[in-house]
This record gives structure tokens, C-alpha cells and sequence, in this order.
């Protein structure tokens, strides 16, 4: 097989430390054009922007727009050839069906599916502990794990079929350990445990998501088979997924709509 065009972006930026270290890792077997923005885009979704201006940068091309949007102008524009989009690779885990629409990074794969164009996004999870996760994974060798499970679905996914029935991955991947860390395919975690606190006296609220807390205290509910498992457990997580939302008939919402009148 001939070595495949991937478009790379992300949501951190195209400066970031997981995007070079990405890109880097992926030109060895494919060839790459990065087309990312030019700043840190997280967690913006599927935000998508009327036009964009486009900068030449050394990797490929920056882009003052989102990770939806780079998708869409690379695969229209700058690089209708490409075979794969990989987006990543994110500082900070993307676990949890409830995050799969928040997060910039899978949110360009998600727009690659519409284009029928195979995707991976690819992020690092930071457990935590007495370090920030901003000072985290300053290196490229933090995301080597994430880096080289990437690299062989790149290598491989397409071959295999992984795409006949998979429109995209998530894969999230740990730090680097002594051993490297085995692979699991999962399903996204459907725990969800955000809170609203709201602060009269000062008039504001406060939005909390606990399962980062749960997660650094091994106080998890989710089972084997899930991403969140997989990921504490020292697994690189692959989550095999479809971008369209599903539909389903419902004799309940049929008779509502036949019985609708004004």
C-alpha cells in the first residue's frame, strides 16, 4: 500500500507539544499536511465559522478557526486528497459519551465523517496529582503511547476494514510506563457527573465535572469494556464509533404526529 495522506489537526493549537510530537510520529509512515489552528480551540464542539483566513506555517497551514473548521477546509480546499483525518494529539483525555460533542479534537473527526473520509482523534489522558495538568506532558516523549498506538491504526485500520463499519476512533491513550500499555477496544462511559453551584450571595455559578475527582480516587463505577476503565487501568483506549446521530420509530411519537392538529 502506498503510504497514505493524512490531514492533521487538533483543538490545542498547531504549536502544541501532542501536535508536533504527532505529526512527527505519522510522517514516518504517511505523508501529513497540517492544517490546525493557530491557537488553543478546546472544547469548542463543532463550532464552525463563515470564513476563515489561512496562514502557510512549516507543518502545513494554520488556520484562525476550529478544529471543524480545519477539517472542512483542508478536505474541500488545501487537501481534497487526503485518505485520513487524524486530529490529535490532545493534552487531556476525551472519555465518556458526554464528552464526545464538547471536545474540538473529536469534533473534527466527527466532521471527517460527513465527507465519508475515515478519522481518528487521539488524546493523552493526565491523571491527577500534585502537578497541574497544564504543566504536564511538556515533552514529546509524554505522548509517546498516544503517538505510536495512532501510528498503527494509521498503519493498519484501513486495511483491516476498520472503516467499513467504524466511521471513526477515539482513541485516548496513558503517559508512558515502564511496559508499553496494551490496546482495548471500548465504548464510551455513559457516567455523568456534572454540578451547578450556585452562589446567590455573589451571583454566579459554578460548573463542576466530578468524574475527574472520581477518577483520581480509583472511585469509578464504570466496567470493563469502557473507555474510562480502560484508560485507569493502563490502557490505550479505542472506542470504534458512527457520526450520525441514530434514529428509531417510535408508535408512541407516531400517533402524536397523527393526531396533531392546530
Amino acid at each position: 500500500m502506498d503510504r497514505p495522506h493524512i490531514l492533521l489537526t487538533n483543538d490545542d493549537g498547531i504549536e502544541s507539544v501532542g501536535f508536533v510530537a504527532l505529526y512527527d510520529a505519522l510522517s514516518e509512515v504517511a505523508d501529513v499536511t497540517a492544517v490546525a489552528p493557530a491557537d488553543d480551540q478546546s472544547a469548542v464542539g463543532r463550532k464552525m465559522s463563515h470564513r476563515v483566513d489561512v496562514t502557510e506555517h512549516e507543518l502545513g497551514y494554520a488556520i484562525e478557526g476550529t478544529p471543524a473548521d480545519c477539517t472542512v477546509v483542508g478536505l474541500e480546499s488545501l487537501c481534497p486528497d487526503a485518505d485520513m483525518v487524524v486530529a490529535g494529539c490532545n493534552k487531556g483525555a476525551n472519555l465518556g459519551a458526554y464528552v464526545l460533542g464538547r471536545s474540538g479534537t473529536v469534533s473534527a473527526a466527527v466532521e471527517a465523517a460527513f465527507f465519508d473520509v475515515p478519522a481518528i482523534a487521539a488524546s493523552l489522558y493526565i491523571p491527577a496529582g500534585d502537578v497541574p495538568w497544564q504543566e504536564a506532558a511538556t515533552e514529546p516523549e509524554a505522548f509517546r503511547e498516544a503517538t505510536d498506538a495512532t501510528t498503527y491504526l494509521v498503519e493498519n485500520a484501513l486495511e483491516a476494514g476498520v472503516f467499513e463499519q467504524a466511521e471513526y476512533l477515539n482513541v485516548n491513550a496513558p503517559l508512558p510506563g515502564h511496559d508499553p500499555a496494551p490496546m482495548q477496544v471500548t465504548r464510551p462511559s455513559t457516567m455523568y457527573e456534572m454540578t451547578a453551584e450556585h452562589d446567590a450571595e455573589n451571583g454566579h455559578i459554578t460548573l463542576t465535572d466530578n468524574v475527574w475527582t472520581r477518577m483520581r480516587n480509583d472511585d469509578i463505577p464504570d466496567p470493563d469494556g469502557t473507555d474510562r476503565r480502560a484508560i485507569v487501568d493502563g490502557k490505550v483506549s479505542v472506542s470504534p464509533l458512527t457520526a450520525p446521530h441514530t434514529t428509531e420509530r417510535h408508535e408512541s411519537l407516531d400517533g402524536l404526529a397523527t393526531a396533531y392538529r392546530r
